[in-house]
């Protein structure tokens, strides 16, 4: 498959990419030869194979969530300038 120096230009301005005259050819090809191996790996028969997520095995290293209470509510509190016993105050905004 080959692209026209026109698709080029548009490839470049949707990548937000200021393409000067002298590397639109250079571009060109390489496109040109990416796109072309794209195809030949379209060649590839897949029936037998299973989709991957990962080339690597999914194993989580983290601990499960579970909830826990940790820190206390007068201990979060005694940081704060106001507070009710319960809650922190604030200015009213309105």
């Amino acid at each position: 498959m080959s692209l026209s120096k026109d698709q080029v230009k548009q490839i470049a301005t949707l990548a937000k990419l200021k393409l000067p005259k002298e590397k639109e050819e250079l571009y060109q090809q390489q496109l040109t030869k990416i796109l072309d191996y794209m195809n030949k790996l379209n060649e590839l028969d897949t029936t037998n194979i299973e989709p991957l997520y990962s080339p690597c095995p999914n194993t989580s290293i983290f601990r499960e969530d579970m909830v826990q209470k940790n820190i206390q509510r007068k201990d979060i509190l005694q940081n704060a300038p106001a507070t009710d016993d319960e809650f922190f105050i604030v200015p009213k905004i309105i």
